[in-house]
């Protein structure tokens, strides 16, 4: 969102920004106005890849509604002339109504894929045919002919979350799409078209595919966390493409049976790596202990972090692979940086991004099942010191190439943007 702010300002628009009162971001540039700040912020914060994110979103549109209308009455009150629009997030359904209640326009922003919103938009349809959810394991593999190259197992986003919670949470966010002046997209055409195409006939708005938004936006970095940046330090003393970055983003967690086996895979496939292992990755633990004996034997070619600076060690010369959690932040920066991938995807559109880079870009391989050492040296090695590997690599390069003609003048991306320009001046 705050990229896409950036994007929009250095097209002569004042931004204003209304965020909840948590996170709360750099009041540098924008004009920021905090939402809730009485509200309790309690079970509104899930944690783990195992919490009910679609329960606490709904929550969030629950006890922020009341307090963004107010907010929101006072700040268009306080304006000598009406807000072009209001740019939300899909999932704030709720804040929407609001806007739609005092006469401001929205816009909807994605910050997913577009494979992701055509999969919400059948999640209904397989509700109504019974396949969802799921009545044994024996059907996950269960391909969806209208819906390729998914599995059943696809769209279950959370083994955690109710069902009737997950089918009101996607239904909202369709919602938000289909009463929406427009719908933003971080993503390109090159990469989604077949989606982006399906999207438009399916929402009957206009659709706008400006991304990567990440090499559009001149604004600072998205995390919310401290980076390591002395890890770039020791990339620089690698060769080109001998690293495995591995890294499972801000959410995503795993037990200690899995870090262990993570930390034996990655040494005894004798591979260079650079590992993010932040504070609370290992579940129900605040400190993370790597086992005996893994240190000593990748001495000089491992490297450990708590947080890296993301989108500059997928940028370096010397990373040759990416295991990584799906998340599509990760899996487009780690396209636009033409870098191939191990797929590992724990919840929400994450499995879809996996299959979408395995089987339809070609460029990487999901590690399915239990996390095993095995396993893992065997991927390791087949991404990086394996011709099927360096296969995709190539394959990787191809997109890249697409990514960056795109936010070239004339390219889709930026014609999109002043085509969202434009929309934005008409209301």
């Amino acid at each position: 969102m705050m990229q896409l702010a950036d994007v929009l300002h250095s097209r002569g628009f004042d931004i204003t920004v209304f965020h909840a009162a948590f996170n709360a971001p750099d009041p540098a540039g924008y004009r920021f106005v905090p939402v809730g700040t009485s509200v309790p912020s309690g079970d509104l914060l899930p944690t783990g890849s195992d919490a009910n994110f679609a329960g606490a979103l709904q929550r969030i549109n629950e006890r922020l509604q009341a307090p963004f209308e107010e907010i929101l009455r006072e700040v268009l009150e306080e304006e000598e002339r009406p807000p072009a629009c209001l740019v939300v997030d899909s999932n704030f359904r709720g804040m929407q109504l609001v806007a739609e209640r005092l006469g401001v326009p929205t816009l909807v922003l994605r910050t997913g894929g577009a494979a992701c919103l055509v999969a919400y938009m059948a999640f209904p349809a397989l509700c109504d045919k019974g396949v969802l959810p799921p009545q044994d394991e024996s059907q996950l593999d269960m391909p969806l002919d209208d819906h390729q190259p998914l599995r059943l197992r696809d769209m279950v986003f959370s083994a955690t979350t109710p069902h009737e919670t997950m089918s009101t949470c996607l239904q909202r966010i369709v919602e938000s799409a289909k009463h929406s002046s427009g719908l933003i997209i971080n993503t390109f055409n090159d990469l989604e078209d077949a989606s982006l195409r399906k999207i438009s006939d399916g929402t009957d708005v206009p659709v706008y595919a400006i991304g990567p938004l990440h090499k559009i936006s001149a604004g600072a970095q998205s995390s919310l966390l401290a980076q390591d940046r002395t890890c770039l330090d020791w990339l620089d003393k690698q060769e080109a493409a001998s690293v495995l970055y591995v890294s499972f983003g801000s959410l995503a967690s795993m037990n200690e049976e899995e870090l262990v086996e993570t930390a034996w895979g990655l040494a005894n496939s004798g591979m260079s790596f650079l590992w993010v292992i932040r504070p609370n990755l290992v579940q129900c633990s605040e400190k993370v202990g790597l086992p005996d004996g893994f240190q000593e034997l990748t001495r000089g070619r491992g490297m450990v972090v708590s947080w890296a600076p993301q989108q500059e060690v997928l940028g370096h010369h010397a990373v040759g692979g990416f295991w990584t959690h799906n998340g599509w932040n990760s899996t487009l920066e780690s396209i636009c940086e033409g870098v191939p991938m191990i797929c590992r995807p724990h919840f929400a559109d994450q499995m879809i991004n996996a299959r979408y880079v395995q089987e339809v870009w070609k460029i990487g391989f999901e590690l399915v099942g239990k996390l095993e050492r095995g396993k893992i040296e065997n991927g390791v090695r087949k991404l990086l010191d394996q011709e099927e590997g360096e296969e995709m690599r190539r394959r990787a390069s191809d997109i890249k190439n697409k990514a960056s003609w795109c936010i070239k003048k004339g390219g889709t991306s930026l014609t999109q943007i002043d085509m969202l320009v434009n929309r934005i001046m008409s209301f």
